[in-house]
């Protein structure tokens, strides 16, 4: 038997792999996981689920700061590593009662953000992730620069903890205001050396932008991605409350042009992928598909 012979499917795709790294402009990423797709199982069985996560092939994960307590001790004993960290974001912008509004999570009292600051330094997390505006925050440009302002200066504390701030993206900042568009005022105001990007290429494409093309005008501001597929013939959305569940796609399931988003990470300074899937009736056949996806086509180490 030869040696070809010997190996299993996972080896073979792997080399397949290294030979994808001159058409992706360098070696893979190991992709993680963003463990709100599991939200729910992580409450009931949250050992269960992250072992079910690493068995996939999955190595990394991002969480929301209220699985850390849970989740976080149980990480090594699986072989995940934490990198990333969301945090409420009311935490910077001040307004619970939007938060209230929009039926998020119920905030616990006195949970801060120098809190989460020592809480992402004290699990090893090396990211902490502004992620979200409420629609009632989402105003006009001077909102967005007076925003800009507040993550600057949030930035330098993470940094000051040996933290990467980064801001993700959803649809909404590329819906066109009087004067301009929200990511563009953010773009410019954002202190590029203290504040990086984490692109959902979802959220891009639903607003009508070319994610690939988005990600190479921003290669040197980009370090994390989220990553996951769309329903073909989706129109153009800015509103993500009422985006219907069967849009949100395992990988290659679906119409966007996953393999030019990904030639684009490739060459950007993006360090971290991470398969996100809002809603599934089975989060981990979904996670599984999409690894899948990623591993046939070369982008897994």
């Amino acid at each position: 038997m030869t040696n070809a012979a010997r190996m299993n499917r996972r080896q073979l795709i792997k080399l397949g792999g290294l030979a994808a790294v001159s058409c992706f402009g360098k070696a893979p990423m190991a992709p993680g996981v963003q463990l709100y797709t599991v939200r729910n199982q992580i409450l009931e069985q949250p050992l269960t689920t992250l072992q079910s996560i690493a068995d996939i092939g999955y190595r990394e994960v991002e969480m929301l700061r209220n699985q850390v307590r849970t989740a976080g001790p149980l990480l090594k004993s699986v072989n995940l590593t934490p990198v990333s960290l969301h945090f409420e974001t009311p935490l910077l912008t001040g307004n619970r009662v939007a938060w209230q509004h929009a039926d998020m999570p119920p905030i616990e009292a006195g949970v801060t953000y120098e809190g989460c600051v020592s809480l992402a330094r004290d699990h090893g997390f090396r990211y902490l992730v502004f992620n979200y505006l409420t629609p009632e925050e989402r105003l006009g440009l001077d909102f967005y620069r007076s925003l800009a302002d507040k993550l600057n200066e949030a930035a330098q504390k993470a940094h000051a903890a040996g933290l990467q701030f980064c801001y993700h993206n959803h649809d909404f900042e590329f819906q066109p205001k009087p004067g301009g568009r929200p990511m563009d005022v953010l773009l410019k105001h954002l202190d590029a050396k203290l504040i990086r990007l984490e692109v959902d290429a979802f959220w891009v494409s639903m607003a009508g932008v070319d994610a690939a093309e988005f990600i190479r005008a921003h290669a040197d501001r980009v370090e994390l991605a989220h990553l996951k597929d769309r329903a073909k013939g989706t129109p153009i959305h800015y509103d993500i409350a009422t985006v219907p569940n069967e849009t949100y796609r395992e990988l290659g399931a679906g119409d966007l042009p996953l393999r030019a988003i990904l030639d684009a990470l490739a060459h950007s300074k993006a360090r971290h992928i991470f398969v996100e899937q809002d809603f599934s009736t089975d989060p981990i056949a979904s996670l599984r598909q999409s690894y899948a996806y990623l591993e046939k086509s070369g982008y897994v180490r």
